[in-house]
């Protein structure tokens, strides 16, 4: 099958067997799993996961391709297409009698939000594996002090291990992206690595320090968190957003949560 890549639907479509090979190695599917693919386009590892696993569900939002997707199943109930799109798809009802390995190669455009989408039915997935834009998974792996340490890496890090695993050049797909791409390992934390009260009050402090990442602790959280309280943390408020560890904004979130709860 030859599908015109689509841009609206951020359509670039694998097609070097060495990567997509690579790829299926990393995840090392095993017969008894449940495997999810979100977006398999024209089935380049969908394909080789049908080989590996017993059963397998797939989400695509393009209709054109539900055609042919349907011919790849090698026997009867093993493949589940759902025509629908992954950014408002429901996957704990796939979680029913086990954790859900989820795999695909993201449309870039919907990275972010995907992921936080997913984040949000965590207790429902055993690990996740994703081609992503490499700018975005340099940003999910960083560290603080570093540019690339923000909202995303600090609330995917709160919620799994990152590993990056390796990198992709464009001319692994069909309409080459403009950008460097990387296949990355997410694996849920067995117990939370900090001590947090409420992660929404995460998500709010993390979203004010960084939209101006420049300006210190006192000025971009002046609305959320007490200087005096910030001092009580032991926790400069002359700090910048890219400075403090994951444990510091769980600890600055904690305090947040506290005093709305007065």
């Amino acid at each position: 099958m030859t599908h015109r890549p689509r841009k609206r639907f951020g359509q670039n479509f694998l097609h070097d067997p060495s990567v997509i090979q690579r790829i299926v190695s990393a995840i090392d599917p095993q017969p008894e799993q449940l495997l999810i693919e979100i977006g398999p386009g024209e089935g380049a590892i969908t394909q080789p996961l049908l080989q590996r696993v017993e059963k397998l569900e797939i989400i695509e939002l393009d209709r054109d391709l539900i055609a042919h997707l349907r011919t790849l199943e090698n026997g009867p109930g093993r493949l589940t297409i759902h025509n629908a799109d992954a950014l408002r798809f429901d996957f704990r009802t796939l979680a029913v009698q086990q954790k859900l390995r989820i795999v695909g190669n993201l449309p870039y455009n919907i990275s972010t939000p995907l992921l936080f989408h997913l984040l949000e039915q965590i207790d429902t997935i055993q690990d996740m594996h994703f081609m992503l834009q490499k700018e975005v998974v340099d940003r999910l792996a960083a560290k603080p002090g570093t540019k690339d340490w923000g909202r995303l890496g600090i609330m995917v890090q709160y919620y799994c291990r990152v590993s990056p695993l390796f990198n992709v050049g464009p001319g692994a797909f069909r309409l080459p992206p403009k950008v460097e791409s990387t296949v990355v390992r997410l694996v849920p934390h067995p117990a939370p690595p900090v001590e947090l009260e409420d992660v929404s009050t995460l998500a709010r402090i993390t979203t004010q320090a960084f939209s101006l990442r420049r300006k210190t602790l006192r000025n971009t959280l002046r609305n959320l968190v007490q200087v005096s309280t910030m001092e009580s943390l032991s926790i400069d408020p002359q700090r910048r957003p890219e400075t403090l560890s994951l444990e510091e904004f769980a600890k600055l979130a904690n305090a947040c949560h506290r005093d709305a709860g007065e």
